[in-house]
């Protein structure tokens, strides 16, 4: 990671309230080659270059932390390269992640970065989620997803796999709350609600974000 980016990075994480310990830092800078080194030969992300990875893919997903806890068990759904998956894993130890994509590529990427970054109790599955009800029903304190589809769509694959008092947690972009009036009535033939809507800005960027909760009536 180059120095601006190192910058753009440590100014981002004070106006999220973080502060990271050098081997943390480490991990994520870490984490940055490899997704510049991957993404060279295959198609990991749309998001290039150290300056855009550490805006649009490590401080936008660590934005989630402003409403999951420190422990638990967490699911990404449509993970993709890995976030918001890898970069909460690095900075919340004890959660159990378990990080889901359709593509295999992008679940190899995962798997190789867990296993660089040493990180303990993350899982990469190259599943639908769909099809995790199986194994995983009930299981989880968080379902998230980022830009994953629909918030209704993502809400009813996600409800069967979270606690009684889990939390379905939408990350969005500017007009998260139009689709949130939009949801209100599917959601409500799921036996689901919004709980929360958290509106602010992307540190750096200043591009509208919104942290979408939902939770059972």
């Amino acid at each position: 990671m180059n120095e601006r980016a190192k910058e753009l990075f440590s100014r981002g994480l004070t106006q999220l309230g973080l502060q990271l310990t050098s081997a943390e830092l480490g991990k994520f800078y870490l984490l940055a080659a490899e997704l510049a080194k991957w993404s060279r030969k295959i198609n990991l992300t749309a998001i290039r270059g150290d300056e855009d990875i550490v805006v649009k893919h490590f401080l936008d997903s660590l934005t989630l932390l402003r409403v999951i806890g420190s422990k638990g068990a967490l699911l990404d759904i449509g993970s993709g390269g890995g976030f918001p998956a890898l970069p909460v894993k690095i900075v919340r130890h004890d959660l159990h992640v378990v990080s889901v994509d359709a593509v295999e590529k992008k679940i190899i990427f995962q798997r190789h970065a867990a296993r660089l970054l040493g990180l303990h109790h993350f899982d990469a599955l190259h599943v639908r989620g769909e099809e995790l009800a199986g194994t995983y029903a009930g299981h989880f304190d968080w379902a998230v997803s980022r830009a994953f589809s629909d918030i209704p769509t993502f809400a009813r694959m996600a409800l069967p796999l979270v606690k009684g008092t889990g939390k379905i947690v939408a990350m969005k972009g500017r007009g998260g709350k139009d689709e949130v009036h939009a949801a209100e009535r599917p959601l409500a033939d799921l036996g689901l609600r919004v709980d929360e809507v958290v509106e602010f800005p992307l540190p750096i960027s200043g591009d509208a974000r919104a942290l979408v909760i939902i939770e059972r009536l």
